[in-house]
């Protein structure tokens, strides 16, 4: 059902869904860019519409609710240990159609890879997601390639037009909450981009053979392996583990799991000093085959959504979209 409020109304709406939600949504965050003065647009908690950033891509994706950064699995002592107080709140998440589309393949790993990760899934259960729609496509975008720019999984869509907020509801328990708003049913057509400047193609006899290509050694000059594009990305869901001992007793601590990054030094250290892919070229031709060849063989569709984000961080400029154009030509060499 769509609705027709004014922004006024609508912040009632989220003032009420705030008792039972915690809204994030795309927002500028004044002064915590790069450097001291400039801004930067990454998920955070809103409370007014007019918070949320339309007009630009989020340079984060909102996987950050889901996956934390740092979170803490559980506290120890010298006999025993103790989860954490779990959320009571639940969240909804303001999101592209490319973010929607990256859900699935982390619901894939952290719920359907021979095994439930608790931790994902008592923060998964509690989450609506309310579209975005893109009215244009963004630099670097290539979501049209990957199959991403549209979707009709979300639970609303919203979209904002002067004073005035189109919200298309599919989800009873969000709907709920406009029952004594001020609001006109209206019929809503969902903004989903038809076509990008930047265009991707996957070669149809990609195989293992490409790993032998020298495409691969102009970026063990290039990157310098600080793992940006693995963080922004809204489908890298790898982490590592770290117990934190307390000073005042050294036997108590607690155990976190972190982000990590496949690009970055020490990723595959092994116990004797071992390590895999220390050449960071070999690193970038397993991100990049990761998420256009092996993860469609196992799951029939590319990790990759195309959000383009990977390009927009890369200190270096190297863009993932030319390197996945590369591989046509990298096949034609080692065949």
């Amino acid at each position: 059902m769509g609705f027709k409020l004014t922004v006024e109304d609508f912040n009632q709406f989220l003032s009420s869904v705030s008792k039972d939600y915690k809204v994030y949504a795309p927002k500028v965050l004044e002064g915590k860019g790069t450097f001291s003065d400039t801004d930067v647009v990454r998920y955070s908690e809103i409370e007014d519409v007019r918070e949320i950033e339309f007009k630009t891509k989020s340079a984060f994706s909102y996987k950050e609710v889901l996956l934390p950064i740092t979170q803490t699995l559980f506290y120890f002592t010298e006999d025993q240990w103790i989860e954490p107080k779990k959320e009571e709140k639940g969240a909804l998440i303001l999101l592209r159609s490319c973010d929607m589309h990256s859900l699935r393949r982390i619901d894939d790993i952290y719920l359907r890879n021979g095994f439930e990760d608790p931790y994902y899934k008592a923060l998964r259960e509690k989450v609506k997601f309310v579209l975005i729609g893109c009215e244009k496509s963004f630099d670097n975008c290539f979501c049209v390639s990957m199959g991403t720019n549209k979707t009709d999984e979300h639970d609303a869509y919203i979209k904002v037009d002067g004073d005035m907020v189109y919200f298309d509801v599919k989800d009873a328990a969000i709907e709920q909450y406009f029952a004594d708003l001020s609001k006109e049913e209206v019929e809503i057509t969902l903004d989903f981009v038809e076509e990008n400047q930047t265009k991707v193609n996957i070669p149809a006899n990609l195989d293992l053979k490409v790993m032998n290509s020298s495409m691969w050694k102009e970026y063990s000059e290039r990157c310098i392996a600080c793992g940006r594009c693995n963080f922004v990305c809204p489908t890298c869901t790898c982490f590592t583990m770290q117990d934190i001992f307390y000073k005042d007793n050294e036997k108590s601590g607690e155990r976190r799991r972190v982000w990590a990054s496949c690009q970055v030094d020490g990723y595959t250290n092994m116990a004797g000093g071992h390590s895999f892919r220390l050449d960071k070229g070999q690193r970038m031709r397993f991100k990049v085959l990761h998420k256009v060849y092996d993860y469609k063989k196992r799951w029939g569709y590319h990790m990759c959504v195309g959000c383009g984000r990977c390009d927009d961080i890369c200190p270096e400029y190297i863009s993932f979209s030319n390197c996945i154009n590369k591989l046509e030509k990298g096949m034609e060499e080692v065949e």
